[in-house]
């Protein structure tokens, strides 16, 4: 009796251990289960982790990004654009002006209302990400529609601009599954997740740009990928100068191109 007791109470203890790590948490949730994207922010110029969360092993498995190399001091800018809110001319008037490089994720809204826009970026040396059509979540289609999404996208960027390949992709809502990334990257897509961020997107709750500056350069890290909204005024006023600010803290702006190079 007391073997047996013995052998259950292990047994119980063996289950929790498994329980609690990320690799057990994200295989026993399934294939289709969703995860909203979510990270440790950097403190004092340490880097952002996501190594408490439950989908780590799913990014690792798919080759997702949501930081570059922590050993060099480079940043990787990156803007959502689901629309237009008169801010994005501003934006790449401010990286012209200062040669940063940057990826602007559109959906099917800024295509069909913002080609000029979109013309310019790729014309001044910018990427232009997939952020889908509609801006669904992706873990309630099926993969043929999450297909369709990503490819009307792609035609239409492909359609008004000289960009015509498409390798970077953003979920709507930062919401992904198991399912999801493995059937976006069967479509040639690297999924790309954040490491810098703050509630810039709400229209209605811009505080400044003092705000906005103190919120991104607080969390600047080495291999920091920043993900900014366009519709964002505050964002807009302040990007010369975050850019200027991690200038001269020693940090470099590359294109996120830089992170599918192999290591030298």
């Amino acid at each position: 009796m007391i073997r047996l007791r013995i052998g259950a109470a292990l047994l119980l203890l063996l289950s929790l251990l498994t329980a609690a790590s990320p690799a057990a948490g994200a295989a026993a949730a399934g294939t289709d289960t969703p995860f909203h994207f979510g990270f440790k922010k950097s403190k004092n110029g340490e880097p952002a982790s996501i190594a408490q969360e439950p989908f780590l092993p799913l990014v690792e498995k798919h080759g997702a990004l949501f930081k570059g190399d922590g050993t060099r001091k480079t940043l990787y800018l990156t803007f959502d654009n689901g629309y237009e809110n008169g801010f994005t001319a501003k934006i790449l008037d401010v990286l012209k002006e200062k040669k940063v490089p940057a990826i602007f994720f559109v959906t099917g809204q800024y295509i069909k209302e913002q080609p000029e826009l979109l013309r310019r970026m790729a014309d001044e040396g910018h990427l232009i990400g997939n952020h889908s059509w509609s801006h669904p979540d992706l873990t309630t289609v099926s993969d043929a529609e999450l297909e369709r999404e990503l490819e009307r996208v792609k035609a239409g960027v492909a359609a008004v601009t000289k960009q015509k390949d498409m390798l970077f992709l953003r979920p709507p809502r930062g919401i992904f599954s198991d399912r999801t990334l493995a059937a976006s990257k069967k479509l040639g897509y690297v999924n790309v997740f954040w490491s810098v961020a703050y509630v810039d997107w709400d229209t209605k709750r811009q505080k400044g740009a003092d705000y906005a500056f103190r919120q991104v350069t607080a969390q600047l890290h080495p291999g920091a990928i920043l993900l900014l909204h366009s519709v964002s005024k505050d964002n807009a006023d302040a990007m010369a100068r975050i850019i200027d600010y991690a200038r001269a803290q020693g940090y470099e702006f590359e294109s996120l191109h830089s992170l599918l190079l192999p290591t030298p």
